[in-house]
């Protein structure tokens, strides 16, 4: 009898280690999955910014998409330069810590160590295809006030979708959320318009 008691209780040990496990692997995901939304969200941001910013003082629409497109080169690059360097010196510490406790390295702890190179290109990646939304919406409009207003509603509409995932991967009010990075762009659109319209204006 007592051997089926220790048996029964090594069996539920082991199923709620593995359901630890899975939640770590779920959480660890979720966290990736949010940081490459967040991601997406300062391309997108960043980018929009800029094109609305140009384009209220230059009409031509080469210039903003130019300075769209080089926006987008310039923020992924700076984006996978400063996550390879905060992973790389988040990796050397746990390497480190590793060392300390003398652990054997085995292929389980090599999984679970950071990947510097994996995280700067998923990082670029995300900052270029949220940088990409109001590229691709300016990219075939001629029109300078219709050129202005369709960039605007791309990066609001998308603004309102990455807001609302990012809540839900991180478990937080969708509407809320949502709303909260839809006012937070415009409020980032508005003050570039405004600012660089009043150094075409000359009053700045």
């Amino acid at each position: 009898m007592a051997i089926i008691n220790e048996t029964k209780l090594a069996i539920s040990n082991t199923e709620i280690e593995e359901q630890n496990i899975e939640e770590i692997d779920y959480s660890n995901r979720a966290q990736w999955l949010r940081a490459a939304v967040l991601g997406a969200n300062d391309g997108l941001v960043s980018i929009a910014s800029l094109m609305i910013g140009i384009g209220a003082v230059k009409e031509d629409p080469k210039a903003m998409i130019l300075s769209g497109f080089a926006g987008l080169v310039a923020g992924a690059c700076s984006m996978a330069i400063g996550e390879f360097v905060s992973v790389h010196s988040q990796l050397d510490i746990e390497v480190a810590q590793l060392k300390r406790e003398s652990m054997v390295e085995g292929l389980a702890d090599q999984q679970s160590l950071p990947n510097p190179v994996q995280a700067a290109m998923a990082s670029a990646m995300a900052f270029s295809m949220g940088a990409a939304v109001p590229l691709l919406a300016a990219g075939f409009i001629s029109s300078y006030k219709v050129r202005i207003a369709v960039v605007a509603a791309a990066a609001s509409l998308a603004l309102a979708v990455f807001g609302c995932l990012g809540a839900l991967l991180g478990r937080a009010p969708i509407l809320r959320s949502g709303f909260r990075v839809l006012i937070g762009g415009w409020v980032a659109m508005a003050v570039t318009f405004g600012l660089m319209k009043l150094f075409r204006s000359g009053r700045l």
